[in-house]
């Protein structure tokens, strides 16, 4: 468990560091993703989570990292 609070923790870092370092920015970029049709928002996302799951599947079960 506490793993698994850390690994929050340390996204919630890595999450937040963008708004942090460069606010206008992001608000720029944030308006722009208004604009982006939600089927592409929709598989990227798909896209995102697919790469973390392999990520993970890598990193746990397989000696291919060390």
């Amino acid at each position: 468990m506490n793993y698994l609070i850390t690994l929050v923790g340390l996204v919630l870092i890595l999450e937040a560091l963008p708004y942090v370092a460069f606010p206008e920015a992001m608000q720029n970029w944030l308006k722009q993703l208004t604009e982006i049709n939600p089927a592409i928002l929709r598989i990227l996302g798909l896209l995102a989570m697919g790469t973390g799951l392999l990520l993970c599947y890598i990193t746990q079960r397989t000696d291919w990292i060390q």
